[in-house]
Parts: C-alpha cells; sequence; structure tokens
C-alpha cells in the first residue's frame, strides 16, 4: 500500500494499515524536515518512507494507492499508477466501505462545519453514543474501534474528499453550492463533486438539502432517498426545518414543532441561522429530540477561526475568520457586524467575482488591509469600486503586519475583521494555522486583553 501525503489522512491511513499487517509506503512531495511532527505521530510504526518527491515507482508497485485530500488528482506519479490499473483510494472512501454504522455526511461551499459541529452539539445533549470527525480536522479511521452499529457517525465532508467515494452516506447533507474552487474545478465539475453525497444512496436513504440555495434546490429533485428540507426564506415543501414567526422549528407530517426562538441562537449572522436550521433538520433524522437541540444551540459558541472573538482591547473587538476562503464567506462574516469594520483581506486568490464584496466593503469599512499574494488584487477591486478615498486602503506584507496597521487605524468601537476571502496556501499549510498566526499576533499586540 502506498499512502500519498502525510497529514491528517495520511497519518490516519498509515496508523490504520500497517498495523493490520500492510505493507505501507508513504510518499510525501516534503522533505522530513518539513514533516517533524507528522512522523513523530507514525514512529512506531514499521513503514517505508519516500520523501522529498511522489515516485511513480512507489505507486506502481502497490496494491493501493490512498491520496490524500488536497493531493492533485492529475499528480504525474497518481496518472502513472491509474494507466497501470493500480486502483486509487481515500481515507474516506476507505472509511465509507468498512465503517459498521450508518453515517450522516454533510457537505456544502460554506457552512459544513458550523453545521456539523452543531449537530454534534445535539448528539452530545442527548446522551447518544456519537463520533464526529472528517474534515473537521479530525482523521477517520482512527474512529473505527469507538465505533459500534448503533453509533451516530457525523462527517463533514469537502469536495476533494467526496471525489473519489463510489458511495454515499445513509444520510446526506448539501447546505449549499456556490462557485469555489475554480483555480482548480470547472464550475460543472465542482458541483458534480457536490452531487457526489447523495449520487449513490438507496431509497431508503436520506436526503437534507438547504432550498435557500438554488443548487441544492436543483438536487432535491434528483435525489434517490427519501428527501428533508431546511430554509430561512422560502416555505418548505415537505418535511425538515425552517424559521416560522422568528422561531426555528422542525417540520413533521405538516406540523411545525418549535426548537428555539431566533434570538436565542448565540451565534452571530443570518448565515448562521440557515447552519442552525439545517442542523436542526439533520439531527432530527439522527434521533435528537426538540429539546436536546434546543439547548445544544443555546450553549453552542462556534468553532475556532469562524468569527472568533480573539481579544477587545481598547474598545476594539478582534475577530479570527481564518475561514472565509471565499469573497461569499466574507460577506457573511462582514454582514454579522453593524460596526464600522476593518477588514484584512487576502491569502490566494480563487480567482472568484470581486465586485459584491468590494461594494460591500466600500459601504461598511473604515479600512481594508490587503496582505500576501492576493492583498494587491483585493485591494484593487475596492479602489475601482469607491467614491474618493473611503475606506482607507493599506497593503503590507503579512498577517502580523495586518494587524499592526489594523492597530493603527481602528478606532474605539470598530471591528478588526479577519476575514481573508483567499486560501491561506500563499503562506501556510491549512486556514487554522493562518488564524492561529492572527491569534498570535494579537495577543502579542493586546496582551490577551478580553
Amino acid at each position: 500500500m502506498t499512502v500519498v501525503g502525510l497529514g491528517i489522512e495520511g497519518i490516519d491511513l498509515v496508523r490504520f494499515l500497517a498495523p493490520r499487517g500492510a505493507a505501507v509506503t508513504v510518499s510525501d512531495a516534503r522533505p522530513a524536515e518539513q514533516l517533524r511532527d507528522a512522523l513523530v505521530a507514525i514512529a512506531d510504526l514499521d513503514v517505508t518512507l519516500s520523501l522529498g518527491g511522489n515516485r511513480e515507482e512507489d505507486m506502481l508497485g502497490a496494491d493501493t494507492v490512498f491520496a490524500s485530500q488536497g493531493i492533485p488528482r492529475d499528480l504525474p506519479a497518481l496518472r502513472a499508477a491509474r494507466r497501470s490499473g493500480v486502483p486509487i483510494s481515500s481515507m474516506t472512501r476507505l472509511f465509507l466501505d468498512v465503517c459498521p454504522a450508518p453515517v450522516a455526511g454533510i457537505t456544502g461551499s460554506s457552512g459544513k462545519t458550523t453545521t456539523t459541529a452543531l449537530v454534534g452539539a445535539m448528539l452530545g445533549e442527548s446522551g447518544a453514543d456519537y463520533v464526529v470527525g472528517g474534515n473537521i480536522g479530525v482523521g477517520l479511521l482512527g474512529l473505527l474501534d469507538r465505533i459500534e452499529p448503533t453509533t451516530r457517525v457525523v462527517l463533514e465532508l469537502s469536495h476533494t474528499q467526496l471525489e473519489s467515494v463510489e458511495r454515499s452516506p445513509h444520510i446526506a447533507c448539501v447546505t449549499n453550492v456556490t462557485p469555489n474552487h475554480l483555480d482548480a474545478y470547472s464550475w460543472s465539475s465542482y458541483v458534480a463533486l457536490k452531487r457526489r453525497i447523495f449520487e449513490f444512496q438507496k431509497p431508503d436513504d436520506i436526503a437534507v438539502f438547504h432550498i435557500d440555495d438554488e443548487v441544492a434546490a436543483g438536487f432535491a429533485e434528483e435525489a434517490n432517498g427519501l428527501v428533508r428540507y431546511t430554509s430561512v426564506e422560502r416555505s418548505l415543501p415537505g418535511d425538515g426545518a425552517t424559521v416560522s414567526g422568528g422561531v426555528v422549528v422542525r417540520v413533521e407530517d405538516g406540523s411545525e414543532h418549535p426548537v428555539v426562538t431566533r434570538e436565542e441562537i448565540p451565534l452571530r449572522g443570518d448565515h448562521n441561522v440557515a447552519n442552525v436550521v439545517t442542523a436542526v433538520g439533520v439531527a432530527a433524522q439522527l434521533g435528537v429530540g426538540d429539546d436536546d437541540a434546543a439547548r445544544a444551540i443555546r450553549a453552542f459558541r462556534g468553532v475556532p477561526h469562524r468569527l472568533e472573538v480573539v481579544a477587545t482591547a481598547r474598545g476594539v473587538t478582534w475577530v479570527n475568520d481564518s475561514i472565509a476562503t471565499t469573497p461569499e464567506r466574507t460577506l457573511a462574516g462582514l454582514r454579522s457586524f453593524d460596526e464600522p469594520a476593518v477588514l484584512l483581506l487576502g491569502g490566494r486568490d480563487k480567482h472568484l467575482p470581486l465586485g459584491e464584496l468590494a461594494r460591500e466593503a466600500v459601504t461598511r469599512c473604515r479600512a481594508v488591509i490587503g496582505f500576501g499574494e492576493a492583498g494587491p488584487a483585493f485591494l484593487d477591486a475596492i479602489r475601482s469600486a469607491r467614491d474618493g478615498d473611503r475606506p482607507v486602503l493599506r497593503e503590507v506584507e503579512d498577517v502580523e503586519a495586518a494587524v499592526d496597521a489594523a492597530a493603527a487605524l481602528a478606532r474605539e468601537g470598530d471591528v478588526v475583521l479577519c476575514s481573508p476571502a483567499g486560501t491561506s496556501f500563499d503562506a501556510y499549510r491549512t486556514f487554522e494555522q493562518r488564524g492561529a498566526a492572527f491569534r498570535a499576533a494579537v495577543e502579542a499586540l493586546t496582551g490577551g486583553a478580553s
């Protein structure tokens, strides 16, 4: 077996395969000095390391090649494996094949992490035996020892994790499908990957679609299984969850069952109301009662790097929204605040439309600071949209310099929002690393004030 990529998924695969007697070769393009923590995580296992490049010979001699998400499918070594008939698999595909319990999978261009975490919190309140993993930052195969046939299994699934699957979860949820990753996929290819979460379902499976999104609403017409709907804006064509008279309600057999009022939701932003409604719709299919769902919602404070308040100092609130890797996500974050904003934009551009974000920034921001590889492009878009010299625009090199610039520009009552609208890959391997860098810079500046 050859495992390509020694990140969360690669480590998970190695630790699953090697103890079961597989001869495992680890292939990673990075040299050993860049993989210290990962190598420590597998140091107790007898595996062959092939680092500093992805070599064809490591693929061609394997019974199966397991590629982690994010590994380009057109990698020359993987192409060579396909030409030779070597099966290409993944952590997600293997997990879905061997998991002894039914799986609930959640995907979407945005909202899937918060929705998944909320469903997990609801299951926790209900006292159910459950596990949560996947793209939320938890490897799947290491969970198998904890999973019984009655365990509730909830997975966050990205489009790249869905790329290699040949079966769909028993419960499949799509929060939305909006333009994303167009630097790597065509729009039609991206939509097709999201479709895979329900594409292989059978008639006794369940699909939950948030129909405020046009693509997800279209998916509802294609599903093979039982369809449930969630919405904040539309009337439901069947059972599911929605907002009625300012109350989040679960709809069953046409009857509304109140869960929480909209004012009780502690998360900021209309997009988080949609996340709550979708989580209620999924959790109901997992057997969670309304009271348990309500307690979880009231207690939920979000997940790191998603509108995470890092500090409040001298009347300025510093917010880490590093998860925002598209203009759409940044718009949702910006619209979650009424206060004047100093907005930090940057990273790597996905070649997505910037017009709406630029117009919103002109209307709502005191200043915009561009950092990293895509910083100049974001600033150019805002410069073209403004009439005059507002907002103030600054270009800096990195996150740390952006924090320093924001400190000089922000006034009492402002929000400094690090919501980059680009991926982290110009400088960081993950958005979590970028968010941690922002958090550390803010804490160094403010002394951890709150």
